[in-house]
């Protein structure tokens, strides 16, 4: 009885840390890296930062492989391996701290991110789909400085915890049902007016069929619907009618579309 006890202690111990690391990984933990919360109203600008990243080289890669309806040729991505390693490898020896500014912070995790998805998928391509690839949100894959962040950890863990939701529209998970991804770098010269961009194209576009009384949401607003706020309290409609063409009424019904998670490929 008692080798069974013990046994089953080990078992609990051995589970709790496996759920341990991957609730980190995951995203529940930002692995020490800063998550700086944007205020009242976010501002374009590259002052008040203790380091201006260059995204030139980002800039290009997106510029060259990603259409305008933000589907991406992976293959030619492929071919410029060199130059995503190169500039991936440029923002791991960054140093993100809490004397980045905000504006510096989001523009360094959004490309990170969307980088690591490109990088994820061309490594493993061809691929239908990103959910046919093992772990690919769990596992530590994105290096900064001395850690291996996860792209769960990014999202969850650092991203989501800077109070502006619409990051959600920016970072790209490489599927038809996620927003485009932009074929510019974000910057923090820009990054207002990119997330502003970015967000008013989502939820105007096809992925959303908005209706005053019959709303069919992307699943996005969904999952997360306790980022999406409206005077600090959780309103996923009164935040969709700051930006949406068909106003909502605040009573309606929602009902969330299902996600393609086919691959967002150039055909």
């Amino acid at each position: 009885m008692k080798t069974v006890f013990n046994l089953a202690a080990i078992l609990f111990i051995v589970f709790s840390l496996q759920s341990c690391n991957l609730i980190s990984a995951a995203g529940f933990s930002s692995q020490g890296q800063p998550t700086k919360e944007v205020g009242q109203e976010l501002t374009s600008t590259t002052a008040n930062s203790a380091v201006n990243v260059d995204h030139s080289q980002w800039d290009k890669l997106l510029k060259k492989h990603v259409n305008t309806q933000g589907l991406v040729d992976y293959k030619g991505f492929k071919n410029d391996i060199s130059q995503l390693d190169a500039y991936l490898k440029m923002l791991s020896q960054q140093n993100p701290s809490n004397d980045w500014s905000v504006q510096e912070l989001l523009a360094y995790y959004i490309n990170i991110y969307n980088a690591a998805t490109v990088k994820l998928i061309i490594e493993n391509y061809p691929v239908k789909s990103i959910k046919d690839i093992d772990g690919p949100w769990t596992k530590g894959r994105v290096a900064v400085g001395d850690k291996m962040l996860s792209l769960g950890g990014i999202e969850n863990g650092i991203l989501r915890k800077m109070n502006e939701p619409r990051i959600h529209f920016a970072i790209n998970c490489a599927s038809i049902s996620c927003p485009k991804l932009l074929n510019e770098a974000y910057t923090a010269a820009k990054i207002n007016e990119q997330l502003d961009r970015v967000t008013k194209s989502f939820i105007n576009s096809a992925e959303n069929d908005i209706s005053a009384s019959n709303p069919k949401l992307s699943s996005i607003f969904d999952w997360y619907q306790k980022d999406f706020t409206v005077n600090g309290k959780q309103n996923v409609i009164g935040y969709i009618n700051q930006y949406s063409k068909t106003k909502i009424d605040a009573n309606a019904t929602i009902t969330y579309k299902n996600y393609d998670w086919n691959l967002n490929e150039q055909k």
